[in-house]
């Protein structure tokens, strides 16, 4: 009878642990779905904001804010129940191992944690001061399309300012602002991704190191097997 009751103990514990993986898998897939809807809503709508009400851009804006805030409430409910089975499995395991990779992959999406991999780093000299928010909207968007994982841009007065959903870069040249934050040339982007496909999209005709060139800018990419966005979201 004791022995009966041990395999069904484990046979309970080894459907729960089933179960909740189940149900962290469809919380990821979930979350991810809309982190990547809405980056590609943003990307399609680019072009006309140009046009847009002030009114319906903060609406937009507020939209964006409210996605990110309920992926950082999906992270923490996952870290909750990650920590819980850490302390039943004693850490061990390819399902929860596979459970921290998604919580990881998570993180580096809103910008809650550093992030390090192969990309790039774009540094942007404007001696001319010509270079203005338009051009290094483009250069974001180019990098998107391109697959980067996560993106930060630092300027000469700061350490960087890491992107996310509701991201936003204006001003004038000379006067650029990036989530708020002042950001000086030179712009220095630093890009996870495949190096060579990033370095590619940024410098095709007409592209990103054309239009800085225009301006009376100049451009210089490094492509690296290892970079590190260091900059973190501000929950």
């Amino acid at each position: 009878m004791a022995r009966e009751g041990r395999h069904e103990f484990h046979g309970n514990r080894r459907r729960r642990r089933t179960i909740v993986f189940g149900s962290l898998t469809i919380v990821l897939m979930i979350a991810l779905g809309i982190g990547l809807a809405a980056q590609v809503r943003v990307n399609d709508s680019e072009n006309s904001l140009d046009s847009a009400r002030p009114g319906d851009l903060l609406v937009l804006l507020d939209n964006l804010g409210r996605r990110e805030a309920a992926l950082r409430e999906d992270i923490t409910s996952l870290q909750d129940t990650l920590a819980t089975l850490q302390q039943e499995d004693g850490g061990s395991g390819a399902a929860l191992t596979e459970a921290r990779a998604r919580l990881d992959a998570l993180s580096v999406l809103v910008g809650t944690v550093p992030a390090t991999g192969p990309g790039i780093v774009m540094t942007v000299e404007d001696p001319r001061t010509g270079v203005g928010s338009e051009v290094l909207v483009d250069a974001l968007q180019e990098l998107r399309a391109a697959g980067a994982e996560t993106v930060q841009i630092a300027g000469s007065d700061n350490d960087g300012v890491r992107i996310g959903l509701d991201s936003w870069i204006a001003g004038s040249a000379g006067a650029v602002v990036v989530d708020g934050q002042k950001v000086s040339a030179p712009f220095v982007y630093t890009a996870v991704g495949d190096p060579a496909t990033l370095a590619a999209a940024l410098d095709i005709p007409g592209g990103v190191v054309d239009t800085v060139a225009r301006n009376g800018g100049q451009c210089r990419i490094l492509q690296s097997e290892q970079v590190t966005v260091s900059a973190l979201r501000d929950p």
